[in-house]
Order: C-alpha cells, then structure tokens, then sequence
C-alpha cells in the first residue's frame, strides 16, 4: 500500500514542479503489479517501460492514421497486446495506455509525457521501494 501511494505522490508532485501532466489511469493499474506482484515476470523494468512504451507509441500511430472511434480504441489495444507479445513486454496495463492515448487523441509528445517519464517514475519507486523491503529483491531480470 505505501509504495502505491508513494509512487502515485512522485508522479503527482512531479506533475506539479514542471507542469506537465504524468498521471495516466493506467498506472494505477502498473503499481498494483509493482507492489503486490513485484516477482512476477509482468512487473519486471522491461515489461513495466516496454509495454508503456509500445501501447503508447502504436495509439499514437492508430490515432494519426484513422482517427478515434470505437473500431482504431479496439484495434489499438489488440495491436499494442500483439507486439507487446513479441517483444517479450506484457504489462497488461499497456492495454489501458492504448485506450487513454487513442480516447485522448494523443499526439507524439504522450510518448515522452506522461507515458515514458510516469514510467521511469514507477520504476524508480519500485526499485527503491521493493528493495527496502527485507524479503523483496526487484527486478528479478532487467532485460
């Protein structure tokens, strides 16, 4: 519970001190893998910024070619799922990283801010965090 809250704070108070938004919904979902799964092959480095990344890079693709609506929000999440599979980086949360991006008409910049920074945030926290822990070694693999 504390890292969750902590990591939320981070991206928050960072939000604030530079002005740009790096709160997403999807990270929500991230840090429940981060703190309560931190072992588990979906919550490793690799998969927490990967899966961000891919799903956040293909929403602004679909987006830009086709637009919003109901069939690219769709297409976007099976797609992002798809490369995230064969890049070996599943992070379900990626999935609602697709959503928000296509939904938000996001442009290039949600790559950087709020995707790749709330990302390199959350990882940042976890590695501090669950490494405090006594019985918590993160991440069990980086690549």
């Amino acid at each position: 519970m504390i890292g969750s809250c902590i990591s939320i704070w981070s991206i928050l108070a960072i939000t604030e001190l530079f002005g740009h938004q790096l709160l997403i919904g999807s990270f929500g979902a991230s840090v429940v893998l981060l703190f309560s799964a931190p072992d588990s092959a979906l919550a490793q480095p690799r998969n927490l910024v990967g899966g961000h990344l891919i799903s956040a890079i293909t929403a602004v693709v679909i987006y830009a070619a086709f637009g919003s609506s109901f069939l690219m929000i769709g297409l976007a999440v099976g797609i992002s799922i798809l490369l995230m599979y064969l890049t070996h980086t599943i992070h379900p949360p990626g999935g609602a990283t697709a959503i928000i991006g296509v939904m938000g008409q996001a442009g290039p910049d949600f790559i950087i801010f709020p995707v790749l920074t709330g990302a390199l945030i959350l990882l940042l926290n976890a590695l501090l965090i669950n490494n405090f822990v006594h019985h918590r070694k993160y991440p069990n693999v980086w690549f």
